[in-house]
């Protein structure tokens, strides 16, 4: 494998040698003059860096999932932090270009190497809120992102390892020379190796990539064909177990290689960088992070304090903040009076997510049960991909449809998440596993107490008010280990307890939450570095 190209080290300065001076007589002595005072050294500022991101989505023009969010809120804080950022994306037909401003030709003529001919392409640019991103457009019959959605076809690695190649090919075209390529998921992980192979000696020798796993489960994997369509070749070489061959000897595997390659690998909690090297949830990727475990860390994730902010949401009854929460009890009646639940002196205990087997679905149906058990109110906000799942759901809403303490939405309603986050007592978030979780930080914003098992990101941010060894203060919510019915029951019983018996003790621990920093701002710092790091290795 051809290793990353190491910067050239600069040669040290030479020292200057002082001429010898003839010695002369001793001056009589003077008053000693009063000690200066040393000059404060003023803080190096961090240079300012150029990034660019690649990313098969970006909130709010196209977003399937937290992958979305994070490219969208990264990116402004990076901005916001004096750093220039573009992101590339593909020119979907299904784009939300009603976020797009100023959409733009940035150049008509982009060929791609493909096979042994070359795809023509055109490559746009806008704005998306402040965020500077630029979307590029094949023309081929294999209609790569015109296809009315993102995802789920199946030719999935052909049209992500073609936009890798045309991100780099960009680059090259464009005399764009960005300090740092930031590439996410394994839709983008063949990027490094793409780099290093092939892109590296063709004049980007100076470029450095980070990539960010989201999640582990998905990894893209294909048979030689794709190596040949790349031009990357030489199977023999890379099916390699040590570069990208997978557990499957017949495939190679994207998101392996982007390990390999990337100058740093990054996911999305430190908690989970634990899981994934020592744990089944890196889904085989454990003994590559173990080999490279100098350059893969966790990062967390931040929380865009603009879309989620309740002293300024348009979308909830009444503003408030962690100065004064009272606005949370206004928001709690319109809750009840939307979802038509009873007017009574009970918590409310919500769910809001996707209806998947990763969120605990067996825990998020007892949760209900047990809820409504010990004197709560329920509702729940998600749907499924599965419409066996699905159909359950449905069943069991048919089965409480006339409780006036249960509520369930099977579908997404941006509105009616606002409101069950702001009027909410409690959010559980119950998950078999979980990279870094954004439910939970919504709900410590908004000040509904997480309930949550203590996997991942959730264990970052989530801190038991019973049994944590943090100082009381920073304790918000509550947390179990096994994904069991008595571990969401002991947790679910000491937080309804404390509700009802020491009502002053829950709202300082609403205020706890509300008051922790869970922003882009810290994270984005943390990336900084991790730039700085590869720029100088």
């Amino acid at each position: 494998m051809t290793k990353a190209p190491s910067p050239r080290k600069k040669a040290a300065p030479k020292v200057p040698v002082k001429a010898k001076r003839t010695a002369k007589a001793a001056p009589p002595p003077k008053k000693k003059p009063a000690p200066r005072k040393k000059a404060v050294p003023k803080p190096k500022s961090k240079p300012v860096l150029d990034i660019v991101m690649a990313a098969s989505e970006c909130a709010p023009i196209a977003k399937v999932g937290g992958l979305a969010d994070v490219v969208y809120g990264l990116s402004g804080a990076l901005q916001s932090q004096g750093h220039n950022v573009e992101i590339i994306l593909p020119k979907y037909d299904c784009l939300r270009t009603d976020h797009i401003d100023d959409l733009r030709m940035e150049m008509e003529e982009l060929w791609v190497p493909w096979y042994e001919g070359a795809i023509h392409c055109s490559v746009l640019a806008g704005s998306v809120h402040g965020r500077d991103c630029l979307f590029i457009e094949p023309h081929s019959d294999e209609n790569f992102f015109f296809r009315g959605a993102f995802y789920g076809f199946d030719d999935e690695p052909y049209r992500w390892a073609f936009f890798s190649k045309a991100v780099l090919e960009f680059l090259l075209q464009s005399g764009r020379r960005p300090d740092v390529l930031h590439v996410h998921d394994w839709q983008t992980a063949l990027v490094p190796v793409l780099l290093y192979e092939v892109y590296a000696h063709n004049g980007l020798d100076k470029l450095r990539v980070c990539l960010t796993i989201h999640n582990f489960k998905h990894q893209g994997t294909e048979d030689a064909g794709i190596l040949h369509a790349t031009g990357l070749g030489r199977p023999e070489y890379y099916f390699d177990p040590q570069r990208m061959g997978d557990i499957n000897p017949a495939f190679i595997n994207f998101l392996k290689g982007g390990i390999v390659y990337a100058n740093f690998t990054a996911t999305v909690s430190p908690n989970h960088a634990w899981e994934v090297r020592h744990t089944d949830q890196s889904f085989g990727l454990g003994q590559v992070l173990h080999i490279h475990q100098d350059r893969f860390g966790g990062i967390l994730n931040g929380l865009d304090y603009d879309m989620w902010n309740p002293a300024a949401d348009p979308l909830i009854h009444c503003p408030y903040d962690s100065r004064d929460v009272d606005g949370k009890y206004g928001n709690k009646k319109a809750l009840r009076q939307r979802f038509l639940l009873q007017e009574s002196y009970r918590p409310i205990v919500a769910f809001v997510g996707r209806l998947d087997a990763q969120k605990g679905l067996p825990l998020i149906r007892h949760a209900l049960y047990h809820s409504l058990a010990h004197g709560a109110q329920f509702v729940l906000l998600g749907s499924s991909p599965d419409p066996a799942i699905q159909k359950e759901f449905e069943q069991l809403k048919w089965q409480f449809n006339d409780n006036e303490d249960c509520h369930m939405e099977l579908a997404f309603d941006e509105e009616a998440a606002h409101l069950i986050y702001a009027g909410a007592d409690m959010m559980v978030v119950p998950s078999v596993f979980e990279p870094c979780g954004l439910t939970q930080m919504i709900a410590l914003r908004y000040g509904t107490v997480p309930i949550v098992r203590a996997v991942g990101g959730l264990a970052d941010t989530v801190f038991d008010w019973d049994y944590s060894d943090i100082p009381q203060d920073d304790r918000n919510g509550y947390t179990f280990h096994n994904a069991d019915l008595p571990g969401i029951e002991s947790a679910l019983n000491r937080a309804i307890a404390l509700w009802n018996h020491h009502p002053r003790a829950f709202r300082w621990m609403i205020e706890n939450g509300m008051k922790q920093d869970l922003s882009w701002s810290g994270p984005a710092g943390h990336y900084v570095d991790v730039y700085q790091y590869i720029r100088h290795k």
